[in-house]
């Protein structure tokens, strides 16, 4: 099972890791393990290229583990950006593991 945890603060997501392989099917052919690595790599790459934002990340791939991590001191126009996105893979991540809940554990703390 994947768990995915969603980080808010007054401001919105700051902080979005996921740990753990879906174990839906066999390593390659694991759907909801490409869904769900599609929709958060996309996020990621929105929030580095898109929103030109220098966010903490850190990737272990044997693990199934990525966490990203948007830095309190941005400017305003960028974290309406980050919300943008976080909100949008937030939703992305709902959908998903609301069809695949025993593979992937969703928290918002």
């Amino acid at each position: 099972m994947t768990q995915v945890k969603f980080f808010r603060k007054n401001r919105g997501f700051y902080c979005v890791e996921c740990d753990g392989h879906t174990s839906y099917g066999a390593e390659g052919e694991d759907i909801v393990c490409a869904a769900l690595s599609s929709i958060v790599q996309t996020a990621v790459l929105g929030i580095f290229q898109v929103a030109g934002i220098n966010a903490a990340f850190e990737r272990d791939d044997g693990r199934g583990y990525l966490k990203i991590t948007v830095p309190d001191d941005i400017s305003d126009a960028r974290r309406h950006d980050a919300n943008v996105i976080l909100d949008t893979l937030y939703l992305g991540v709902s959908d998903l593991s609301g069809g695949y809940s025993d593979f992937i554990e969703l928290e918002v703390l």
